[in-house]
């Protein structure tokens, strides 16, 4: 089975590599660092700083992997080529929940790039699926677990 392609922002991307590097360079050398001193301690059985530090190097590697991964089947979107017409990945849109008469700034990325705080949400998000492929103007109904939300698309942006 192949492996499912990650989309990115450039700025998602730029993020990832520069976690990357600095879990090789930086984290992997304070690891090896907490080892080396934990293993100076002597008997390994008794060692709780040996177990902590190997704990914490299999957390950083499962990590690298995991970035690696991501990176080798990614997606970037081209920001410059956006179009306007209608929602898709990397737009940033407006949309006015109806029900509660407020104006949300919402843009759509990559399931690896979600920060709800800063209105990142993703494509995969039962409202970034919603509003993919309408056009501005549109009424999009959400089916949300806490039921259906409807939501006016004000404005398509890059």
């Amino acid at each position: 089975m192949a492996a499912k392609q990650t989309v990115l922002t450039q700025e998602g991307l730029n993020a990832l590599e520069a976690e990357l590097e600095n879990l090789k360079t930086v984290k992997r050398k304070d690891i090896a660092e907490k080892i080396k001193v934990a293993l100076s301690f002597g008997d390994l059985s008794e060692n709780s700083e040996y177990d902590e530090a190997k704990n914490e190097q299999g957390i950083i590697e499962a990590r690298i992997a995991e970035i690696e991964a991501t990176l080798k089947n990614v997606k970037v979107i081209d920001e410059e080529s956006l179009s306007t017409e209608h929602v898709q990945h990397g737009n940033k849109v407006i949309v006015k929940d109806i029900e509660e008469d407020v104006e949300r700034e919402l843009h759509i990325v990559g399931s690896k790039e979600v920060d709800v705080k800063a209105g990142k949400i993703s494509d995969e998000s039962p409202i970034g699926r919603a509003l993919l492929g309408h056009k501005k103007g549109d009424i999009v109904d959400v089916e949300t677990p806490s039921g259906i939300l409807q939501f006016e698309i004000l404005d398509i942006g890059k």
